[in-house]
């Protein structure tokens, strides 16, 4: 982009297609190219010598670092508001490195109920191998949220817009529950981008991303991303969070919160994270993303406009108990999704057949235009029962309590005509009787 001062701040398109990327300085190519290479030649023994120091920012090894990456991580950075951001080989990658820099063993931490599925068993199985302890509270009550609070908490993880069940979550709320406790708030925005809410400017501290769903947006590459939005100071904090303020062994006995002030957390996911345990992104799967965001405002108006069309259509069929959308004036959470996501509630929500389970497994395999997968955030409209996959792992009470009961079906909506949704659709619900 360009370094002129004399111009306004780019808005949020100009920064989907513009924010960190640039020319090639050696060839001109104008789209950031795929940099398909392990290593990287330093200029000399001192030149080398400082960028493992971290006296100076530079690419070492792919694992680390890449350029393709690079310009990623700026420009959700910049989409986000956040300080820094580092990309990852998944959302679940990204969400695991974010805890290993705030846990230490016997840590706890705070999640909604409402949450998707993986994340749920990645909280209550894979991460009591660390003895990282979740805590679990309705995300729709902050007094709740709250009253989990101990000595041991170290974070608040929520989602935006939740998955399954499309709930818009009271960011502000819930922040200030975790400023009094003096800890992070933690926000998947996956299913909202940042194009319908910015968690930044309603008090999160860090933003995660499963950037295989809208980010992408073509159902063909895996990534995560984890957004550092300069907002905590970990220097004061009543917590001690070791890795950011005690002296790192690994440089020297370097302080990542004093050196690197308002972008240490992300530098602390890399270089303390990454580094170790490995879960970097592709860069072909980088590239593709990056390519996917340029296009990021346009599609998330569309798929928007597309969920309201599609629910209130199902609102008015006989076979469906309920519909539950935060984009419909009979949400009661409408109001809070205007407030939060003004441009929309995004294209993900969940419906109820009168049938129950048995219904919900034959509609999804009555669908012809929808595709039957484990996704969202495709341009092509996608369609899941949760029950009997994604949160087939989970106690029937853990699954009513994260919005995937027996009779729930959960939509993705994509960029297509809603002519053709309604219409597959309407032949799926008439097969049920």
């Amino acid at each position: 982009m360009t370094d002129r001062t004399d111009l306004p701040a780019p808005q949020f398109s100009t920064l989907a297609v513009h924010a960190g990327a640039a020319p090639d300085a050696s060839t001109g190519a104008r789209v950031t190219p795929i940099y398909q290479t392990t290593s990287y030649v330093f200029n000399d023994a001192d030149h080398a010598a400082s960028l493992f120091g971290l006296e100076a920012f530079g690419n070492i090894y792919t694992r680390i670092m890449n350029p393709t990456q690079a310009a990623l991580e700026e420009r959700v950075a910049a989409l986000e508001g956040g300080t820094a951001a580092l990309a990852v080989a998944s959302g679940h990658a990204a969400q695991f490195l974010v805890f290993h820099t705030l846990l230490e063993p016997g840590d706890e931490f705070i999640a909604a109920r409402q949450l998707y599925g993986g994340s749920v068993n990645q909280f209550n199985h894979s991460f009591k191998k660390f003895n990282w302890n979740v805590v679990w509270a309705d995300a729709t009550d902050p007094g709740a949220i709250a009253a989990a609070v101990t000595e041991k908490t170290k974070a608040i993880f929520v989602e935006s817009i939740a998955n399954p069940g499309g709930l818009v979550i009271d960011l502000p709320a819930i922040s200030a529950v975790a400023k009094k406790a003096g800890i992070p708030l933690i926000v998947d925005n996956t299913l909202a981008t940042p194009y319908l809410c910015q968690p930044k400017l309603h008090g999160a501290d860090i933003v995660v991303h499963s950037m295989t769903k809208f980010l992408g947006g073509h159902g063909n590459s895996i990534g995560g991303i984890i957004v550092d939005c300069g907002t905590f100071d970990w220097s004061t904090s009543q917590h001690r969070y070791k890795t950011l303020v005690d002296p790192n062994e690994s440089y020297g006995g370097m302080v990542l919160a004093e050196t690197f002030g308002n972008f240490a957390f992300a530098i602390a996911c890399r270089v303390m994270g990454l580094r170790d345990i490995g879960p970097a992104i592709a860069p072909m799967n980088a590239f593709l993303i990056l390519t996917g965001i340029e296009t990021l405002p346009l599609r998330m108006a569309k798929h928007s406009e597309n969920a309201v069309a599609v629910a209130r259509w199902l609102e008015a069929c006989a076979e469906v108990a309920w519909v539950n959308f935060a984009g419909l004036p009979s949400s009661p959470n409408h109001a809070l999704a205007q407030k939060l996501c003004p441009r929309g509630a995004g294209a993900v929500f969940t419906f109820g057949l009168k049938g129950g389970y048995d219904a919900g497994v034959k509609l999804v395999s009555g669908l012809k235009l929808f595709s039957h997968l484990a996704n969202i955030g495709d341009v092509r409209s996608l369609v899941i029962h949760p029950a009997s996959t994604t949160h087939r792992q989970l106690t029937d009470e853990q699954r009513i309590s994260a919005g995937a009961g027996p009779d729930v079906v959960r939509l993705s909506i994509g960029i297509e005509d809603v002519a053709d949704l309604t219409a597959d659709l309407e032949q799926a619900l008439a097969a049920l009787s």
